[in-house]
């Protein structure tokens, strides 16, 4: 668990789940970068990424099958923690049952925690994943990107699945992973008013959703299941050229404690739902665009006769379309593990439950209205005063835009 501000990691130092992490695995600096990606990735964030890239080396040599890195947050991820899916022996301390039931660990866990840690199975697949505590605004101290940048290097054949709250133009950390899945505050702010009837959101309801997606991509890693999905699979399924590599991603169902007494959801609805513009956890409109590969992870009470049936009615939509050098892109996988939630949360708990992740050209909507803000700003200088003076050249700006528009055209 990693943070340059060091208030945010003493807090769970002295808190009460301090027992889940090792001590050596909990890292801070002594400033932060001031939401400055300059600062965070040319000055302050390089005083502390050998120390943190040397724990992580030891995280790794513990590993008996390392698959990947999983980072998520904003531009750098704030948190640093390994799971390991053969018993959590690598982030448990040993003092701690690792026979717990889920319950249990779901009563130990933060409430802002963006993943919750679920019992393992008999696999010995271990992952060191990077974690923030909170979503933040996507300004970034660039200390992740840093990080990544150096990980590509020490790890270049790893997988490396990035989760990035959308709403600035800075992609460097884009550039350093396989897979980036990718989702906005807006977007999952109007899911928890319109699904969970949640007046003022606060970051630990959108965290509680985020985990969900999180928990559904490593599900089928540590438990059994008719068809599993490991962490290599998502990017031989879901990237045809590398630079096409932003994901949408969405989740079915998102209902609250109240509404689930008298729903139901079938695989059907579930299925159908998760292609709905309003479950996109990014503002984008999957209707505008077209498909070139889909992943879809049930987990549940779900069995394969049901999702092929599902598959095939989504094949018959109009208004899902497929590019035409393919027409049949659906990855599926099926765990028989309920989706498990924080109890006394937001988030009803169900029976089963569909997380897709698509790449889909109608994300171009999402570069498009980026670059739009970006180049406003960068027109009127407004800002780069404080980028210039931690290292930064005012070049930049010109590259970034570019790179944004490389992208952009990449989808059209």
């Amino acid at each position: 668990m990693v943070d340059l501000e060091p208030t945010v990691v003493d807090e769970v130092r002295t808190g009460t789940y301090r027992q889940l992490f090792h001590p050596e695995q909990l890292i801070s600096g002594k400033e932060d970068a001031a939401n400055n990606f300059a600062r965070g990735h040319y000055t302050v964030g390089k005083k502390i990424v050998d120390l943190v890239l040397d724990r992580i080396r030891k995280l790794a040599d513990n590993c008996t099958g390392l698959q990947g890195f999983m980072a998520t947050g904003t531009d750098n991820p704030p948190y640093l923690c390994t799971a390991n899916f053969d018993g959590f022996a690598a982030s448990c301390p040993a003092e701690l049952p690792c026979d717990l039931p889920y319950d249990g660990f779901a009563a130990l866990c933060p409430a802002d925690l963006l993943s919750l840690p679920e019992p393992a199975t008999s696999s010995s697949v271990e992952m060191t994943a990077v974690l923030p505590g909170k979503t933040t605004q996507p300004t970034g101290s660039g200390l992740g990107c840093l990080l990544l940048e150096r990980l590509s290097v020490d790890y270049g054949k790893k997988s490396k699945i990035s989760f990035t709250v959308w709403a600035c133009p800075q992609i460097s950390t884009a550039v350093h992973t396989d897979v980036t899945i990718m989702y906005d505050n807006e977007a999952l702010y109007d899911i928890c008013r319109r699904s969970l009837d949640i007046e003022r959101p606060t970051y630990t309801n959108l965290n509680r959703m985020l985990a969900q997606i999180i928990s559904s991509l490593t599900v089928s890693l540590r438990f059994d299941g008719a068809l599993n999905v490991d962490l290599t699979e998502f990017q031989t399924n879901l990237v045809p050229y590398p630079r096409i590599h932003f994901m949408l991603s969405s989740y079915a169902p998102i209902i609250s404690a109240e509404k689930a007494y008298h729903e139901q959801l079938s695989v059907a609805e579930i299925t159908m739902s998760v292609f709905e513009p309003a479950s996109m956890f990014v503002k984008c409109d999957p209707r505008h665009g077209k498909y070139m590969a889909c992943c879809m992870m049930y987990r549940g009470d779900v069995v394969p006769k049901d999702v092929n049936a599902s598959v095939a009615t989504i094949k018959t939509k109009r208004t899902i379309q497929f590019v035409d050098w393919c027409p049949t892109g659906f990855k599926v996988g099926i765990n028989y593990q309920p989706p498990t939630v924080v109890p006394g949360g937001d988030l009803a708990k169900v029976m089963r439950a569909c997380c897709m992740i698509s790449n889909s050209t109608a994300i171009a909507e999402v570069f498009s209205r980026c670059d739009h803000k970006f180049d406003l700003m960068c027109s009127k200088r407004a800002f780069v005063h404080h980028y210039v003076g931690e290292g930064a050249r005012l070049r930049r700006c010109s590259v970034l835009s570019c790179g944004v528009e490389q992208v952009l055209n990449n989808y059209l």
